[in-house]
């Protein structure tokens, strides 16, 4: 099974991918993640990437669909994937099917995870605290004001991804703001469903 999760920054969509791949055995690609794992070994690519990514901007879809395409033929993924932060434009879901669609596979479902920007901002702050109290270092991405940024780039670039798997019948809404484990449970019953 292929899985989308989206919605604003902070939202939960890294959280709840975790969760799927210990509860379903399916590898979280993030984006995010392989874009941080690019900076920290600086390669070119890593620092093209950094100040982009500083800024809250997105990186071009070249570059994402290509991290993207090399991951897919990672051997794990031969049962399906939860994208967590991709795609974030209609451009890179539209690349995304074509992509999959030459590996004869598709998006199966895409869940929107829905939360208030007022709180994902407070979760930002929290998390830069905690980061702090722990002795670690925040992610520079990862501040209120470049969150502010992010959610504009949200809603401009990504929301419209409602609208495009709703038109493919496989749009779902998860109520973001409940606790982790019944966000965890309403996304179980969704795949459960579909399955």
């Amino acid at each position: 099974m292929n899985l989308v999760l989206f919605g604003p920054p902070g939202a939960g969509k890294g959280t709840q991918a975790k969760l799927l791949t210990e509860q379903r055995g399916l590898p979280q690609l993030s984006t995010g993640d392989m874009l941080r794992a690019a900076i920290a070994a600086e390669t070119a690519l890593g620092l093209e990437c950094k100040a982009i990514m500083v800024r809250g901007d997105l990186v071009s879809d070249a570059i994402v669909i290509g991290i993207i395409a090399e991951r897919l033929g990672g051997p794990d993924c031969a049962g399906g994937a939860i994208f967590d932060g991709f795609p974030r434009t209609i451009a890179q879901a539209e690349a995304l099917d074509r992509l999959l669609n030459s590996l004869g596979k598709q998006i199966d479902l895409a869940i929107e995870l829905k939360v208030n920007d007022e709180v994902l901002i407070a979760r930002s702050e929290n998390r830069v605290k905690e980061m702090i109290a722990a002795g670690q270092a925040p992610r520079a991405d990862d501040t209120p004001e470049t969150l502010r940024n992010r959610l504009d780039v949200y809603y401009r670039n990504t929301a419209p991804l409602i609208a495009y798997y709703r038109n493919q019948g496989k749009l779902e809404t998860v109520d973001g703001m409940a606790p982790i484990p019944e966000v965890a449970k309403s996304i179980a019953a969704l795949l459960d469903g579909a399955a």
